[in-house]
């Protein structure tokens, strides 16, 4: 009898060590290489230019979505052990959709400030001037082009090699990086982005998006 039950607890061990070791090991295999990335500010910092639903929703529920779906995507592929940049200059189809959508929003939350400095400055600012002559026509620019991009999209500034600017409207997930170009600063025009907080008025939330652009960290970016 004691013979029996002590081969039961050696069972009994045997069978929860392989469960355990069984369980790390997937735990290793399914690691995932991208996770969300914590947000510089408070969800209700923005507000009341982007209200706090809107972020726990865009940033909590939109990009964590983006950043799983691509875990899964490149999974067994050639991009597995790639960074989030060479997967998007390289890839096509659904890999590329949800790579280019994490970079954009990673780059578009990580611009904004509640403690915004609300122009450019040094290189940035007349590399700006340059282009377009002044900040307030820059602006306008922008704004125009955000204002009239046709459906889901994203409006760019960037730079090419020699720090010439240009500004880029792209439909759906696209991002200057792909032509060879840095992006500097990207504004979403997805509605998701601010339908919540203005409905179908696109123009009034690209004008409030203006006092929340940190010009700091995009100037760092140029650099």
């Amino acid at each position: 009898m004691k013979t029996k039950q002590a081969f039961k607890k050696i069972w009994i061990v045997a069978l929860l060590v392989t469960t355990s070791g069984a369980l790390w090991a997937q735990q290793q295999t399914t690691k995932e290489k991208f996770s969300l990335p914590p947000l510089p500010y408070e969800t209700n910092a923005l507000a009341p230019v982007i209200s706090e639903t809107t972020i726990k929703l865009h940033h909590g529920k939109h990009l964590k979505t983006y950043i799983d779906n691509l875990n899964k995507l490149i999974m067994g592929t050639p991009f597995e052990n790639c960074d989030l940049e060479t997967i998007v200059k390289n890839s096509t189809g659904a890999i590329f959709n949800n790579a280019a959508q994490a970079l954009n929003h990673i780059i578009y939350f990580n611009s904004f400030s509640p403690k915004a400095e609300h122009t450019p400055s040094g290189a940035l600012l007349a590399a700006i001037e340059k282009e377009w002559g002044s900040f307030d026509n820059f602006k306008k620019e922008f704004s125009a082009a955000a204002t009239s991009l046709f459906g889901s999209g994203w409006v760019w500034l960037a730079k090419d090699k020699k720090g010439k600017l240009y500004i880029f409207s792209e439909s759906n997930a696209g991002n200057p990086i792909t032509k060879g170009y840095t992006p500097i600063v990207g504004i979403d025009v997805w509605e998701h982005a601010y339908y919540l907080d203005y409905q179908n008025r696109r123009p009034e939330h690209i004008e409030k998006l203006w006092t929340i652009i940190d010009w700091r960290t995009v100037g760092v970016r140029y650099k």
